[in-house]
């Protein structure tokens, strides 16, 4: 419910505070006071788009701040929750300031919010009902939503909503999956073909570079026997011009070995000396052992040729290093498997396909069931309720039609049509068809009043949705308006006496003008005032 509201310099609305009561509080003023402009705050509590228009002249922002109590409003105790901005006071204050420079902010308990969140919170906390609504009516997603509200039912409502987006999201899986069926199949037999080829050479990880050593080696095995022994018969062998290092050195070794004896300062050049013999025989022994394996051996290398000549031959079919080869037939392993398991996936996406389209229709047809049983109450009700709104001959139907073989939607597979018949012996026609503007304003109401008394929107505001009536009929309005004034906090604009003198409370819509400028108040009525000015709407007494 809405318990206070501040607008500060808003269209031309200087300050105005007022603090709301529960039951049917009615506005009224002359024409042209501004009557709806309050109507035009709440909307931008609401999240409506506002520009600098909406600023005062001569003010830099406006500000508005609605206060609702949450006592009896679930849903939006549990969607601030949701949303992480519940204070835990059972209260929630909704904040807009707009700044002449075109920026907007907006606060939901003191926290900054988006117009998207502040929408979503505001429609679970006031329902506007403006003076050409009854054109909506028209609509047929208008008609299933007054239907689903009245209804109530929204354990139902969302369980045909997340069936239907599971279903969409695997079904559009499904349709992906059937679009490359033609390409995965020719994949796949080009990838068994390949992996066919590459399976045949038996690659090894790190067999290339293995091979272009060994290759290397044996197709240099003469030079390097050569080297080798040149290398051995300097360090080893010798000849008689030209003793070997080996035995240089040892000659070298044994003489500052002599010499020690009178000079122990030789003691470290005789040591580096025999450790440097030691290191020259290993060195010695390493090239012989070395010489000993190294063999020629034309047959290996013909071997060794030929499988290196397979290697580049495959490589450059697949355009990859030769290195690379073993690699890349891992590569197509994967993908091998992956479209293998493709196959898979396109026949359990078909089976969980099948499951969600049971479950769908299965809700969907329970959705309908319920809507049906509320179709039938809500015809009944709004067709005395229009019968008393000066139609006394009119029937109206709400038609819930459920159709099996319709395409899915978020909302069932139900086709939702308002009929009416205004005079005796009429078929029952589209509203579109038969009801005049003022009909449809008055089946409208109707409508709306017996949808918003089963909602949980605590706040209801009526604004000039009486327009097109008078007489007996605005009377009966305004006692459906107080009647709804019993279950929910309802705010009417209004123009009709008969509508006025209904309300638990009376705001007075004026203007106070000067020679330099123009500003709305907004007042609440003492009873006495009331009586003022409802003769002055009834008779223009000022």
């Amino acid at each position: 419910m809405l318990r206070h509201i501040h607008v500060r310099n808003f269209a031309i609305i200087d300050t105005v505070q007022l603090e709301l009561e529960s039951g049917l509080t009615v506005m009224t003023g002359e024409t042209g006071a501004g009557k709806s402009i309050l109507v035009d705050a709440l909307g931008l509590l609401l999240g409506d788009r506002a520009g600098a228009e909406a600023i005062r002249p001569g003010a830099e922002r406006a500000e508005l701040e609605a206060l609702f109590s949450l006592e009896n409003s679930s849903e939006a105790q549990s969607k601030l929750k949701e949303l992480d901005l519940d204070d835990e006071s059972g209260e929630c204050l909704l904040r807009r300031v707009i700044a002449r420079e075109g920026a907007s902010r907006a606060y939901i308990n003191g926290r900054v919010v988006n117009l998207a969140t502040l929408r979503e919170l505001g429609g679970l906390l006031v329902d506007i009902h403006g003076q050409h609504e009854h054109q909506h009516l028209l609509r047929s997603s208008v008609q299933r939503e007054l239907l689903d509200t009245y209804a109530s039912h929204d354990t139902l409502l969302n369980a045909v909503r997340e069936t239907y987006a599971a279903w969409k999201t695997t079904s559009d899986a499904l349709e992906a999956l059937r679009q490359t069926d033609a390409n995965r199949q020719d994949r796949l037999d080009l990838l068994q073909h390949q992996l066919g080829e590459l399976s045949a050479l038996r690659l090894a990880a790190d067999e290339w570079p293995q091979l272009e050593s060994e290759h290397r080696r044996l197709a240099q095995a003469g030079k390097l026997i050569t080297l080798s022994h040149g290398a051995l018969h300097l360090l080893d062998e010798g000849s008689d011009e030209q003793r070997s290092l080996h035995s240089q050195l040892s000659q070298i070794s044994h003489q500052l070995s002599l010499a020690l004896a009178d000079d122990p300062g030789l003691q470290a050049s005789v040591e580096l000396l025999q450790q440097t013999e030691i290191l020259l025989s290993e060195t010695i022994d390493s090239l012989h052992s070395y010489v000993n394996d190294l063999e020629l051996d034309p047959e290996r290398l013909h071997q060794l040729e030929t499988r290196l000549s397979a290697l580049h031959d495959a490589a450059r079919k697949y355009r990859v290093r030769p290195e690379e080869l073993h690699a890349h037939q891992q590569s197509l392993q994967e993908e091998l498997a992956a479209l293998e398991h493709s196959g898979a996936s396109f026949d359990e996406l078909s089976a969980e396909l099948a499951r969600l389209e049971t479950r769908y229709r299965q809700s969907a047809s329970a959705l309908s069931t319920s809507r049906q049983q509320a179709a039938a109450r809500l015809t009944t009700a709004v067709t005395t309720a229009i019968r008393g709104l000066g139609m006394p001959h009119a029937q109206f139907e709400l038609r819930v039609q459920h159709d099996p073989q319709a395409s899915f939607t978020a909302h069932g597979l139900d086709a939702i049509e308002a009929l009416v018949t205004t005079n005796p012996g009429q078929p029952l026609q589209a509203l579109n068809k038969v009801a005049s503007g003022g009909e449809l304003s008055r089946i409208s109401l109707a409508l709306r009043v017996q949808t918003a008394a089963q909602g949980e929107v605590g706040t209801l505001i009526f604004d000039e949705v009486d327009t097109g009536i008078g007489g007996g009929v605005a009377e009966v309005v305004g006692r459906l308006l107080a009647d709804l004034g019993r279950e929910r906090q309802v705010l009417c604009v209004t123009h009709l006496p008969q509508v006025a003198a209904q309300g638990q409370h009376h705001l007075n819509v004026h203007k106070q003008q000067d020679t330099t400028s123009t500003r709305t108040l907004l007042t609440p009525l003492s009873p006495a005032q009331r009586i003022d000015e409802l003769a002055r709407m009834i008779g223009g007494i000022n």
